[in-house]
């Protein structure tokens, strides 16, 4: 593992990652689980913002993959597309970032996704931690339904539960991670 990947994942370990010997994180599913990922504290932070962005510019580039734009559905997805937004910059490319909604804007143009992207833009969607792959799958069928041209999906943390990454794949686009829950879980 090169330096950037293992400073980030030292970083989640330390201040986005609980363990219980228990079930007692409840899941965005209704789901209990042993372990609980909150990758907010580390996207949120100026060390990991920077090694997301780089960690992630890399993964890109590494696959071959051309694309105008990184995103996501909100909020987990935004700080991991503006940062490699950013990373981008400063290697000479230029790679936007773009927002899911949630919901559609009720006002104004009524937009599903924000960001300087049009039909039939090349992108990649991204999320920060994977477990049934329903909020990616959301992310999917949002740019799906704006013409964006999805290359590639990528998720942060796997966590090898409730078929995630299966279920993304099912969507016809491949999917690419940076961690899986045996790089977290206690010896």
């Amino acid at each position: 593992m090169d330096d950037s990947l293992k400073m980030l994942r030292d970083i989640i370990a330390d201040v986005s990652f609980s363990y219980s010997k228990e079930p007692v994180f409840k899941l965005t599913s209704g789901k209990m689980s042993n372990f609980y990922f909150n990758l907010k504290k580390t996207t949120m932070r100026p060390d990991g913002l920077y090694l997301v962005g780089k960690v992630v510019f890399e993964k890109i580039s590494s696959l071959g993959l051309d694309i105008k734009a990184i995103g996501g559905l909100t909020l987990g997805a935004d700080p991991i597309a503006y940062a490699t937004s950013m990373y981008s910059y400063l290697q000479g490319k230029g790679i936007y970032a773009f927002v899911v909604r949630k919901e559609p804007k009720q006002h104004g143009m009524g937009l599903p996704i924000e960001g300087n992207i049009e039909k039939g833009d090349k992108v990649v969607v991204i999320d920060d931690v994977v477990t049934t792959g329903g909020s990616t799958i959301k992310a999917i069928k949002a740019a799906e339904g704006f013409g964006l041209n999805i290359q590639a999906v990528l998720v942060i943390v796997d966590r090898c539960e409730y078929n995630g990454i299966e279920n993304i794949r099912d969507c016809g686009y491949p999917v690419y991670g940076i961690y899986t829950i045996s790089d977290f879980m206690p010896a």
